[in-house]
């Protein structure tokens, strides 16, 4: 027989919250370890003294956790999660009939206490200092990179950097843009490079026009983070522009606040080839004393050469080799000499004379390697003996 649920009225209900939360939930581990009393203590001076209570600052901060450890970045959808999910109620100590606070809050206070008092620094240094009290962090080594994280501007309503001027906008500036105005000699901002942007966004000046992505530009900033290579803890974050001097002059902000606040000193960095110009490997080796795991810096010509051999040019824009002692119309295109070798060795075409030119700066100008030595390598050995003519290995030539 087919049985139907009948929900019977029940004038009073036995609910308990913490039984409904999985043991081996992500919210529980957290819950253990995180302790917000210093957060109200650094927060009390900020509160006035008589009126209305405010909402709780524990459950902002409990509820701004919740988002970013559940991946949820929008605070609307947030304060809808933590009303639907039980989980996160019994996270943020609202029980089954606490009233979540409107997301309108969430703004109110990052733009006024949160920022004045500093506390979600402060927040992020106790949980490094958790870390270091559990033996999370070793500081033998540590890794620093940066992520673009996509800034609300509309790129119809920007402007070419010839048409902006600051002085004109001062007075009727957003809070944003009065905010970058404000840091126009900060070495992450205004002074992070002389060279103005294709375009700027009058709402949100700060953010950086840029391509990293390989597809269409888009307005960005940069969130660099320095990473103990141990457990992977972040140690340190800062917020820049999207643009490589800024990421570089963030690296060293970084290491030297950890230094300061904590006590931590890596014996080596981990970065990527953005963070190998030789100012920076100067100022990691002679003035810190660290040891950078970091490839060098590509040389670049003033036009836009890579320089690969003395003499011997890559020209990026026109992806061709430009031969030494030969004018910019004898440039070789690198995938035809690659079709001409291919055609030569099965034997139907002769080699032209252009790419007997290439085979013999080759093996006479060997490539320069990734440190700058100009070292005959067995890489560049096996290069040289796939160009020559089958023929000749065959006869031992």
């Amino acid at each position: 027989m087919m049985g139907v649920q009948a929900v019977a009225a029940r004038l009073f209900y036995d609910f308990c919250l913490d039984d409904h939360v999985p043991a081996g939930h992500q919210l529980r581990g957290i819950d253990q370890h995180l302790d917000l009393e210093r957060i109200r203590a650094a927060l009390k001076p900020f509160y006035n003294s008589t009126g209305r209570p405010s909402i709780d600052p524990e459950l902002m901060i409990r509820m701004l956790l919740v988002g970013y450890c559940m991946g949820i970045r929008s605070e609307r959808r947030l304060c809808e999660e933590v009303h639907l999910n039980l989980a996160y109620r019994w996270f943020c100590r609202l029980g089954l009939d606490g009233k979540v606070p409107d997301h309108s809050t969430f703004s109110k206070n990052r733009h006024g206490r949160f920022r004045e008092s500093d506390i979600l620094r402060h927040l992020f240094d106790n949980i490094v200092e958790r870390c270091l009290a559990e033996g999370l962090v070793g500081a033998e080594g540590f890794a620093v990179d940066a992520s673009l994280i996509s800034a609300d501007c509309n790129k119809s309503r920007s402007l070419r950097s010839e048409h902006w001027n600051p002085e004109e906008l001062k007075n009727e500036a957003s809070r944003a843009a009065r905010e970058y105005l404000a840091t126009l000699d900060d070495a992450a901002f205004g002074a992070a490079s002389p060279a103005t942007p294709k375009f700027i966004s009058p709402s949100d000046p700060a953010a950086q026009w840029t391509a990293e992505r390989e597809g269409h530009a888009f307005f960005a900033y940069a969130d660099n983070y320095l990473i103990d290579t141990d457990h992977g803890v972040i140690v340190d974050v800062e917020a820049t522009r999207a643009i490589r001097q800024a990421e570089v002059g963030a690296s060293r902000t970084m290491l030297e606040r950890t230094e300061e606040r904590f006590g931590l000193k890596p014996g080596y960095l981990v970065a990527d080839t953005a963070y190998g110009s030789a100012k920076n490997l100067a100022w990691l080796v002679k003035q810190k004393q660290i040891t950078p795991h970091i490839p060098v810096f590509r040389q670049i010509h003033p036009h836009g050469r890579h320089i690969l051999a003395r003499g011997l040019y890559f020209r990026s824009r026109r992806q061709s080799l430009h031969l030494p002692g030969r004018p910019a119309s004898a440039s070789v295109s690198p995938q035809l000499c690659r079709a001409e070798n291919r055609r030569h060795r099965r034997g139907d075409a002769p080699l032209s004379r252009h790419n007997k030119t290439m085979r013999r700066v080759r093996s006479q100008t060997p490539l320069l390697s990734q440190h700058g030595g100009a070292k005959n390598s067995a890489r560049c050995r096996r290069r040289r003996a796939r160009c020559r003519p089958r023929a000749s290995r065959n006869t031992g030539i």
